[in-house]
Parts: structure tokens; C-alpha cells; sequence
């Protein structure tokens, strides 16, 4: 497994949206359960601001694929908030580099 990428997915669940700009690709999408749908680039960071972050997430089944300069990770993720029961999902995200870094493309959560 390669850790880099396992940090940053947990900080994409458990830090603010202030770091999405500099950690998103500029035509990232993400895929979320209804109501928030799919978004798109800008409307990523806007639309998540206010949503509560999570207290603690648990990565379980992890698997990565790369091919030259795109990374894919998927794993079932168990995220807590409070007393809320725990959200369970299968989760899927990819990361390409762009001028030198690795930035989030793809983001798509099915909830369990």
C-alpha cells in the first residue's frame, strides 16, 4: 500500500474544504448519495463547506491500482460523527499528477 495517498484520502474525510483547492484536479468530479449528487470543479469545495466533517473514518479493504501517472484507490469506508450511527460505504478515488503533484479527479462514495 502506498501510505501518501492513504493520508490524504483520510485528510480529504476529516479536514475542511480550505485544503480542496489545492488538492483538487481543476476538472475534479465527485459522486455522492442523494441529495448532493454529482459534483463538478469549483462547485465541489462550495457545496461541502458547511457539511458537518466526519470525527473518525476506518479504511477497510483497501486496494490501489496505478498505471504511469493516475492512481486508484478503493476501499469500504466506515466514518463516525458523534453518536450518528456509523455511514458505511464502498468508495472509490482516483488521482492523476499534474505539473509535478497529485491531485484528486475522481471521488464516488455507495453507501452500504
Amino acid at each position: 500500500m502506498t501510505p501518501s495517498f492513504w493520508n490524504a484520502e483520510t485528510r480529504f474525510w476529516l479536514e475542511g474544504t480550505e485544503r480542496y483547492p489545492s488538492q483538487l484536479a481543476s476538472d475534479a468530479v465527485m459522486v455522492f448519495p442523494a441529495p448532493t449528487g454529482m459534483l463538478k470543479a469549483e462547485a465541489i469545495a462550495e457545496s461541502l463547506q458547511d457539511a458537518p466533517r466526519w470525527d473518525s473514518v476506518d479504511f477497510e479493504d483497501q486496494s490501489e491500482a496505478r498505471a504511469g501517472d493516475t492512481m486508484v484507490l478503493a476501499y469500504k469506508a466506515i466514518g463516525q460523527r458523534g453518536k450518528e450511527r456509523p455511514y458505511v460505504a464502498l468508495c472509490s478515488s482516483t488521482y492523476a499528477r499534474q505539473a509535478g503533484a497529485w491531485k484528486l479527479l475522481s471521488h464516488q462514495q455507495t453507501p452500504l
